[in-house]
């Protein structure tokens, strides 16, 4: 199985003069986790990320795409193993590659996230899919609370380089807050235009959280929490006992590293 027979061919991307507001406008929209930048001959020449975006402030701000974008750790080509692919993805902590024609043309031709490596062998009976969460879970998970400024979540984020942290009172789970819920919120972060956002006190954990929360428990299989990761396009799972305590999480690298190991 190769690149280009799972990659998503159709991914958006955006020319590094355009507006950076531009590119913020497109994640919010579509909900994706990077943009490819490329040139005007479609040649693949950066990368924009939601976290890059965040310290936007302004929805009039003259920044370009190229003044934010960086290069992506990684970029996979159509004719390269997926398996190959998605290795060097998890050895790098990337959730997403751009795929190009060939590293000397370096053309544009789309995406490969780990989202697609699992839904091309979800139905393929790998027996790791079967195997329970607590065998892959893990159990020293990074929370926040509902009564948390956002901007110091976002700064624990930017630490730990997580994508998102689920938000708990008393053990429980009661929500989950990720880089698109802070995105999507409008609130500026510390970056290129601001040393302080525009809030005199910053918004709480609580008004931007997303609710309710997708949990699974320690006994359900991997193949559940799979299956949940592509139907409902989220990055992590919190695990929870039967008093709706979180007692772990699960995200895609954690299935797709399950899957590797048997052999995927």
């Amino acid at each position: 199985m190769l690149v280009k027979d799972v990659m998503d061919k159709s991914y958006p991307s955006l020319y590094a003069d355009e507006l950076a507001t531009k590119a913020r406008a497109i994640l919010r929209e579509t909900g994706i986790r990077i943009l490819p930048i490329i040139d005007d001959e479609h040649r693949l020449i950066g990368i924009v990320t939601r976290s890059d975006l965040m310290t936007i402030t302004s929805s009039v701000s003259p920044i370009r795409v190229q003044g934010v974008m960086s290069q992506p750790k990684f970029t996979a080509t159509l004719d390269m193993p997926v398996e190959n692919a998605v290795r060097q993805m998890i050895r790098l902590d990337e959730w997403y590659s751009p795929v190009v024609k060939s590293r000397q043309e370096r053309l544009y031709m789309g995406v490969l996230g780990l989202e697609h490596y699992i839904s091309a062998v979800i139905n393929r009976g790998v027996e790791s899919l079967f195997k329970p969460l607590s065998e892959i879970m893990s159990t020293n998970v990074v929370t926040c609370s509902p009564e948390d400024e956002i901007d110091n979540v976002w700064r624990l984020m930017m630490e730990k380089s997580f994508a998102g942290l689920p938000v708990v009172r008393k053990r429980k789970v009661i929500g989950i807050i990720t880089h698109k819920d802070l995105l999507d919120s409008g609130a500026a972060f510390p970056g290129f235009e601001a040393k302080r956002g525009r809030f005199k006190s910053p918004p709480k954990v609580a008004s931007v959280m997303r609710v309710p929360v997708h949990t699974l428990k320690p006994n359900s299989l991997i193949r559940e929490a799979a299956k949940l990761i592509v139907k409902k396009n989220i990055g992590r799972i919190p695990i929870v006992n039967d008093r709706g305590e979180l007692v772990g999480i699960v995200d895609r690298e954690d299935v797709v590293k399950a899957l590797l190991g048997a052999g995927g």
